[in-house]
């Protein structure tokens, strides 16, 4: 089977931050052996709480990511992943409804907007005390749009806590939820 990953970072959360570098690992793991990591870059500040600039970083790194992800041939694949986090699940979204990707989808913390985009066969993760949305919000449009969703207490816009263990126990439970979620044919039991 031909599998791809695409990984979809926030604006000030990397590749190398535990959600995207572990989620990476569990798609290694599990067969997809192409793992695109899409790259941007925008440097303007003051962005949380303010729509318009909310607006115009979504279009730059739209922009950035078409470009780079306009050399891959997604119709060769069998199995399409898009993990993404924070503002790159609305590219992340978008890019596969405006594409028509049949892709499994991995969202970390998304945003309210993502879910203007309609992402198919999702997940998602949002933690009680996240700074950039109301983890309630996310709760309903996820309920709506049928993508289970995980809520975890305490947690930021990085599902951590001020508790080092807790952290672990929350990356243990995001990644197993996770790799259960790409296993194809696979489903969360609670």
């Amino acid at each position: 089977m031909n599998r791809v990953a695409v990984f979809f970072p926030g604006l000030g959360y990397h590749h190398d931050k535990p959600l995207l570098y572990y989620s990476r690992d569990i798609a290694y793991e599990y067969g997809y052996r192409e793992l695109v990591k899409v790259e941007y870059s925008y440097e303007k500040k003051g962005i949380k709480g303010d729509a318009e600039k909310m607006r115009l970083a979504f279009d730059e790194i739209y922009r950035q990511s078409e470009v780079q992800l306009s050399e891959i041939d997604f119709s060769k694949y069998d199995d399409i992943l898009f993990v993404s986090k924070s503002i790159g699940t609305i590219v992340a979204a978008k890019y596969a409804k405006e594409r028509g990707l049949s892709v499994a989808n991995v969202l970390y913390t998304p945003l309210s907007e993502t879910f203007d985009f309609q992402p198919q066969n999702a997940i998602a993760f949002t933690g009680t005390a996240d700074a950039w949305v109301d983890y309630e919000i996310v709760k309903k449009r996820s309920a709506d749009a049928v993508i289970p969703v995980s809520v975890y207490v305490g947690a930021n816009h990085s599902l951590e806590t001020d508790d080092t263990i807790t952290n672990l126990k929350i990356m243990m439970d995001v990644m197993d939820r996770t790799r259960r979620h790409i296993i194809p044919g696979s489903e969360i039991q609670e």
